[in-house]
């Protein structure tokens, strides 16, 4: 006697219909962007990792339509860009808050206070590990070395450093973040929200917020490949 497949609690599903495209004035606006980033590389699909920064900034997180549309601009299948969004961490798969705060665990941040400051942060703010707080404001999430030892513990929000923290002082980032106080750190630009509101962004892009258009769209370097 054979069993179907419903019954052997095992789902066939269907094909994944193709992800969406973006409406006309939202991919004319990326796509100049995007053009702009990838005449930087002398071999377009060099571009990939920046342009997933840019879509990732368009709406706080890396969408099939995102990955969509970097494999139409560099001519890449969408199996290619999905296996590269998927494989960096610092691409976020699912909707995450205004401020990505990460509080470094790793060896040196642990033992110096980080592991206490995360644990404060989970408390104070009602999340856990990846989660978000109900207004949408601060996803926190426990990171790897920031490549910032000297500076132990170190938080960071939207890719910009706040160093030296505290229980106390971390509580009073993300109370200010919640706020929209826009926290400066010690070194570096404002934090302004992961996701853009369009022609927010400065003419004259620098890098400074990791997932922005800042972080994929910046003044040239001094030299050539």
């Amino acid at each position: 006697m054979t069993t179907s497949s419903s019954e052997r609690g095992v789902s066939l599903g269907m094909p994944e219909l193709p992800a969406p495209a973006y409406p006309d004035d939202v991919r004319a606006r990326l796509e100049t962007d995007a053009r702009e980033v990838i005449a930087r590389y002398p071999d377009s699909r060099s571009a990939l990792l920046p342009l997933l920064h840019l879509v990732q900034s368009e709406e706080g997180h890396v969408t099939r339509t995102g990955m969509r549309f970097c494999a139409d601009m560099l001519g890449l299948t969408t199996a290619e860009v999905t296996a590269v969004a998927t494989f960096y961490t610092m691409y976020r798969r699912k909707p995450s808050g205004d401020y990505q705060v990460g509080v470094c665990t790793n060896t040196l941040c642990a033992v110096m206070g980080g592991d206490a400051i995360f644990e404060e942060l989970q408390e104070h703010l009602g999340v856990g590990n990846g989660e978000t707080t109900d207004d949408g404001k601060v996803t926190l999430e426990h990171i790897e070395c920031n490549a910032a030892c000297d500076f132990a513990p170190v938080v960071m929000v939207n890719w910009e450093f706040f160093d030296n923290q505290t229980p106390a002082s971390a509580k009073r980032l993300v109370d200010d973040l919640r706020a929209d106080g826009r926290s400066r750190p010690r070194a570096g630009r404002r934090c302004a929200p992961s996701r853009r509101p369009p022609g927010s962004w400065p003419a004259s892009p620098t890098s400074g917020t990791g997932s922005s258009k800042r972080a994929a769209v910046r003044d040239p370097l001094p030299w050539s490949a």
